[in-house]
């Protein structure tokens, strides 16, 4: 099985293949993709779609000499299975295995690391460029999808491109009428548009004002058409654009039918599909699907807005009961937020569904147009914390650190499903922006209460006390998803454990009593440690000129892999043996042990035992 396939561990063992065994090739890989992904997770449907276009661009181009920048990167496995990782497939996203996207460290083809989005024709660009004032001849190829050409910086980029006339630059429109959701906006009319006069290039226009020879549109699963297409323009000077349409899911009936639910799955049977999720407990995604329509039906004013994200972010039923307050603007982060700040200018109560990692695309306009000019904004920020298998390009990693240093914004981070519901409810009643911050995946399978009420907002709870009446006494101070772990290491040190709910504003006045009663403090959060929500302790203690002994526990000052969650949170020291480790190494460094009793005594054992 999969001889021909095989014999491929180079691009140039492909490009030692009569072009008549392409085809057979192409057969060999879609099958291999199919089966490697159902058997370890990953992205299925897009992989299915570029088959074609990979054994395509490595057989005319001189890769890696000649760069291959691939937008987004979740189009990739065809790529690293004919660049010598055909083996390494087989642990895929996994803790130790190659990751699902790009990444420079990993192959020499992989020229540029890309995760999110609309970002590789400026690579592509800079690459050439680099090119021509090194004086290396060399091609440099885009390869963007009809969904990331949305996002404005696409455009930015051949706007600049436009300027080089004599560049040996390529740009092919990988156009699957789809992105992760289907693409939406006046491109998608568009493109159709070009699709009707194929081959002619006639309303090739706005390509055309950009600087930039059109060719299109070309079947992309046509290697006839292809091959052909690609040898053409290798031999042009300046910017071209190759039109090509394929099918996401291609060659799989059910993912071509389905390319949504085959988008990113887990393991599977090919030959029986999918099955139904029968998950018990509720998503957090899902929770804040639920009460965002719970909000619509009571206030006509609440609408929704997510750039590209419809099913991940939980919004496929909001659209269906009020399709006119749902908003799907594509792949463009920066005008999403700006567009809510006008919504919200004009009386709308706009929510901002997004994951944290996308967030980051949109700084400015959270900054500039919605907090300076305090709009009553929501932002549902999905994904915050570890988020698994896709890895440092998508943990959200810095929402809190890049949030709470923006003036009139609240920052919540709820513990369990119920209290994300309730954050959600507070954040929308308040008066500027707000953001609650909930982590990926099922919550702790708490019921959910269809009442609606408001929290006191800056205001934490204890929920453990500690019952030490003397001796060496220990608070956790827990922040979101981190409060369980929290609870189940307290029970080593009988130790106080608060859930601190609010991020900004901080309850300084606990953080304050805490201080007093203990005498060390512990502040754990899933997020960066630097300039985190321990942070904000420690900014509030030394306001006050309070200087108990802290410690911080969080993300390091590093990038997470990919793994699967549990894992990756072992790793960081966030699960409740990691929290306990910490908590005894701290005591060790500062000569405190724990007697049988729970006092504190000079330490003899080391703590041995941990």
């Amino acid at each position: 099985m999969f001889e021909l396939l095989k014999t491929i561990d180079s691009p140039v063992d492909l490009r030692a293949l009569h072009f008549t065994a392409l085809g057979p090739l192409v057969d060999e890989m879609r099958a291999f993709i199919l089966q490697s992904v159902a058997k370890t997770g990953g992205h299925l449907s897009a992989n299915l779609g570029t088959v074609e276009l990979s054994i395509a661009l490595h057989y005319v181009f001189d890769t890696p000499n000649d760069r291959v920048v691939w937008d987004v990167g979740h189009q990739t496995y065809a790529h690293k299975i004919l660049t010598g990782r055909r083996d390494a497939m087989t642990n895929i996203r996994q803790l130790g295995g190659i990751s699902g996207f790009p990444r420079r460290c990993e192959s020499e083809f992989d020229t540029f690391g890309t995760a999110h989005s609309s970002t590789s024709i400026s690579a592509a660009l800079g690459m050439a460029l680099a090119a021509r004032n090194q004086s290396q001849p060399r091609h440099c190829v885009a390869v963007i999808g009809d969904g990331a050409v949305t996002g404005g910086m696409a455009y930015e980029a051949m706007n600049n491109a436009g300027l080089y006339k004599e560049l040996p630059f390529l740009v092919i429109l990988n156009d699957n009428d789809m992105s992760i959701s289907p693409p939406v906006g006046a491109l998608r009319e568009y493109f159709g548009k070009l699709k009707q006069v194929k081959g002619s290039g006639t309303d090739a226009t706005f390509f055309k004002a950009l600087g930039f020879n059109y060719t299109g549109p070309i079947d992309g699963h046509n290697l006839d058409e292809l091959l052909p297409a690609l040898h053409a323009l290798k031999k042009k000077r300046g910017p071209q654009l190759l039109h090509i349409v394929t099918e996401k899911g291609h060659g799989y009936t059910p993912a071509a039918a389905n390319p949504v639910l085959y988008h990113g799955p887990g393991k599977f049977d090919p030959a029986h599909g999918i099955d139904p999720s029968m998950a018990s407990k509720p998503t957090y995604t899902q929770v804040f699907g639920d009460w965002l329509c719970d909000e619509a039906d009571v206030d006509p004013r609440v609408v929704a807005i997510t750039p590209a994200m419809r099913e991940g972010s939980g919004l496929v039923e909001f659209e269906r009961r009020f399709p006119d307050r749902f908003f799907d603007v594509g792949i463009a982060e920066q005008h999403a937020l700006t567009f809510a700040a006008g919504l919200a200018a004009d009386g709308l109560k706009p929510v901002v569904a997004i994951y944290s990692t996308f967030l980051q695309r949109a700084y400015d306009q959270l900054i500039h147009d919605i907090a300076i000019q305090n709009l009553p904004v929501v932002f549902a920020i999905d994904r915050a914390g570890i988020v698994g298998a896709d890895g440092a390009t998508h943990t959200g990693a810095f929402d809190i650190a890049y949030l709470r240093c923006i003036p009139n914004l609240t920052v919540m981070a709820p513990t369990d499903e119920n209290e994300c519901r309730q954050m959600l409810h507070t954040a929308l009643l308040l008066k500027g922006p707000s953001a609650v911050r909930y982590p990926r995946g099922s919550g702790n399978g708490i019921d959910v209460s269809s009442v609606l009420e408001a929290l006191p907002v800056g205001k934490g709870e204890i929920r453990r006390t500690s019952a030490q009446p003397t001796g060496y006494r220990i608070a956790l101070l827990a922040f979101g998803s981190m409060l369980l772990p929290a609870l189940e290491a307290a029970q080593a040190f009988d130790a106080t454990v608060a859930n601190m709910r609010f991020i900004k504003p901080l309850d300084g006045a606990l953080v304050e009593q805490l201080a007093r009663d203990h005498d060390l403090l512990v502040t754990v959060e899933e997020g960066c440690v630097m300039g985190g929500a321990g942070s904000v302790c420690l900014e509030q203690l030394a306001a006050v000129g309070h200087s108990p002994p802290v410690l911080q526990l969080g993300f390091s000052d590093t990038f997470i892999e990919h793994g699967a969650p549990e894992k990756l949170l072992s790793l960081c020291g966030l699960d409740a043996p990691g929290i306990t480790r910490s908590i005894k190494a701290f005591l060790s460094t500062h000569d405190l042990a724990f007697s049988n009793n729970g006092s504190a005594t000079p330490n003899v054992s080391l703590w041995a035992s941990a």
